[in-house]
């Protein structure tokens, strides 16, 4: 109970009054602040405490604590921190309070209260060369001349999905009362899947495996001519039964099975100048993965839903390929490209160099 000064006031006048008596002074302290019969009053122990702090201090209020106040956010360590956030911006806090000599609590304090700074997360990606931007630029021109005349885009792309996934070791504990000393083996070189995919504004194509007898082969020329003929061709058809065919555009990346001439001389039958690509009808420009809806969109979607499952063989893996890729939807993929039409625009607006407002989603 949090009393105040005017409740250890009475008390110490009602107890010397009363001749010392405990509990005539709580009967007073009842009647004088109206309390009920079962509400709180000082009880023996803190009324001895109060009168034992007046006979000592001549005051039964509570003492202020003895020494210098605390003053580790004084002006002189906020403009110190400031100091040191500008010269080494991307310094850790921690390593900021040791060459402070301050605390790193006291240091974060100052940061986040004092100068309202914020730690934000370093974004890596792919270093852009300054022929790139040209590239980059041009394309997406292209694209968006295109797209203006009921173009349907596919983008195709491969990956590997391991059978081992992934361990965030950060977030990885075990809880025990002693250390289990406990491993997560990951092999060496972990079985894997290579995954094709083609995918539009109308629909996916895929997923295909490349593999062998069972076994999960290089992505070469040949297979990729071979996948080109008998898996995505067909497929391809079965769409223009619904659409125009001469409205299909093809973007690929320049991946050395992608450029061959035979792969190129295939596609470009099926797409005649409606092909992207190294050394396709509109050049693909490396180092482009933000451009591509395979690579920002569906194989990170795909793994983030994929190992949730956590498949235990390859089979496995890949029936859980094929059940995230059936599961998205036409609104997904709408969305897809609405945002790559976005990414058009502000590729050309930043002249070919990276998207910083998607990067740092502003």
């Amino acid at each position: 109970m949090p009393w105040t000064g005017e409740h250890r006031g009475f008390v110490v006048e009602t107890f010397f009054k009363n001749k010392d008596s405990v509990v005539a002074t709580q009967r007073a302290f009842r009647r004088r602040f109206g309390l009920k019969r079962h509400d709180s009053v000082p009880d023996a122990k803190t009324i001895r405490k109060w009168i034992t702090s007046v006979r000592a201090t001549g005051s039964a209020l509570p003492r202020k604590p003895v020494g210098q106040p605390k003053s580790v956010r004084t002006p002189e360590n906020i403009m110190a921190v400031r100091a040191s956030i500008e010269q080494s911006p991307s310094r850790s806090a921690r390593k900021h309070a040791a060459a402070l000599g301050m605390s790193a609590r006291t240091v974060r304090r100052i940061l986040h209260s004092d100068l309202n700074l914020h730690p934000y997360k370093l974004m890596v990606v792919q270093e852009l060369m300054p022929a790139d931007f040209v590239k980059r630029t041009d394309v997406c021109n292209a694209i968006l001349a295109s797209l203006q005349h009921g173009t349907i885009l596919w983008s195709s792309d491969e990956a590997h999905f391991h059978l081992s996934g992934t361990v965030n070791k950060q977030n990885f504990r075990y809880w025990a009362a002693e250390n289990p000393r406990t491993l997560h083996q990951k092999p060496l070189h972990s079985p894997k899947v290579t995954v094709w995919c083609a995918v539009s504004s109308i629909g996916i194509i895929g997923p295909y495996f490349f593999e062998s007898e069972g076994a999960t082969v290089t992505v070469n020329a040949v297979r990729y001519c071979q996948m080109l003929e008998n898996f995505f061709c067909p497929r391809i058809e079965e769409y223009g039964e619904e659409n125009n065919l001469e409205a299909f555009w093809f973007q690929q990346d320049g991946a050395t099975a992608h450029t061959a001439r035979r792969s190129r001389q295939l596609l470009q039958q099926r797409f005649p100048g409606r092909l992207i690509s190294l050394r396709g009808d509109v050049p693909w420009p490396p180092r482009s993965p933000d451009l591509s809806p395979c690579d920002y969109f569906l194989w990170g979607y795909l793994k983030s839903e994929v190992y949730k499952v956590r498949p235990r063989t390859l089979e496995a893996l890949k029936e859980a390929i094929v059940d995230v890729i059936t599961g998205i939807t036409p609104d997904m993929l709408r969305r897809v490209f609405e945002n790559f039409m976005e990414r058009l625009n502000m590729c050309i607006a930043r002249q070919g160099r990276h998207l910083d407002d998607i990067i740092f989603k502003t």
